[in-house]
């Protein structure tokens, strides 16, 4: 019952590098997202700014381009007793496995020069919340009035 979620987004114009193709950056922006929207889903937003990244690794699978919708998955795969384990997948709109990788945080208050154990209470939330319902991009219809967007 570990947390999960997954978010869409799009590959935007700054995103993307000479070649055409998103940037290898990118990918911790849409990872960082995802963890964004599962703290806020879990009651954890107050976890902002005390859980620094202590290892980051990605392996690149296949090329995405501007303006393509892109789903980022993001899973707790293990709580430890002051650090939190990730696994993350980038899929295209095709469904092409993009990226794939791992992300490793420590419990540590802003100022503080180590790690502190977690909580009870955040502890418990991170170990049994399960997954989390998906955010998605809005419909773009819906933003379109005969084929010129709204104001």
């Amino acid at each position: 019952m570990l947390p999960s979620v997954v978010i869409e987004r799009r590959v935007e114009w700054p995103d993307t590098d000479a070649a055409g193709h998103y940037h290898h950056a990118t990918v911790v922006r849409w990872v960082e997202a995802a963890e964004a929207v599962l703290l806020r889903r879990l009651g954890l937003s107050h976890l902002f700014g005390s859980t620094p990244r202590v290892r980051f690794e990605a392996d690149y699978r296949a090329r995405l381009w501007f303006g393509e919708a892109v789903r980022t998955e993001l899973r707790v795969t293990k709580v430890g007793t002051s650090s939190l384990r990730y696994a993350f997948t980038v899929h295209g709109e095709e469904g092409a496995e993009a990226a794939t990788g791992r992300m490793v945080i420590a419990h540590s208050a802003a100022r503080a020069t180590g790690a502190a154990p977690w909580p009870a209470e955040v502890r418990e939330v991170l170990t049994k919340a399960g997954p989390q319902a998906p955010e998605l991009i809005a419909d773009e219809r819906e933003n379109t009035r005969g084929g010129a967007p709204c104001a």
